[in-house]
């Protein structure tokens, strides 16, 4: 998995922001892409993929929290993370 502060870095809004929607966005989009690939190679490993569906979920909530609040941000935040939009 990639370096936490460079997947954070083009989404943060200062030096310090680690905890903005649009970071804790990235973060887990990294998260799930890895364990994905951890899934294709293990079916079987249901706790890691009970792992995955929280994560999947925590993430969705996240966009929509972004999509009510910062409709621009939440955008650009999506495209750049090759994130489906719903409809």
């Amino acid at each position: 998995m990639a370096d936490k502060i460079e997947i954070m870095k083009p989404f943060q809004r200062d030096a310090k922001d680690t905890g903005s929607s649009e970071v804790q966005i990235a973060l887990l989009t990294a998260r799930i892409k890895h364990l994905s690939e951890h899934l294709k190679a293990n079916k079987f490993d249901n706790s890691t993929r009970r792992g995955l569906m929280t994560m999947v979920n925590r993430r969705r909530k996240l966009i929509a929290y972004l999509r009510r609040t910062n409709h621009e941000l939440y955008l650009k935040v999506t495209t750049d993370l090759g994130i489906r939009r719903a409809k």
